[in-house]
């Protein structure tokens, strides 16, 4: 299970530069490129507040949240052994 971040595809859409969305939520370049290569281990809400706020967006389209294969097969597994 993972969560993925899709704040690049939300900022090309809008057509806004790292430096300028920096600028506007108050968040330096280099940690507003962490959240968006998706090396961020947490993000505060206050902080994905703002950026929705600018991006004019809803938080699920900034995270996502996806299944693994592997927890796939596992729950398939699990489901098939409890009768």
């Amino acid at each position: 299970m993972a969560i993925v971040v899709n704040l690049d595809v939300m900022m090309a859409k809008r057509k806004v530069s790292l430096n300028e969305l920096s600028e506007k939520v108050n968040i330096s370049t280099a940690n507003l490129s962490i959240l968006k290569t998706g090396k961020a281990r947490a993000v505060r809400f206050s902080t994905l507040e703002a950026l929705c706020r600018e991006l004019e967006c809803q938080p699920g389209e900034i995270l996502e949240f996806r299944v693994s294969g592997d927890a796939v097969i596992a729950g398939l597994t699990r489901n098939l052994l409890i009768p």
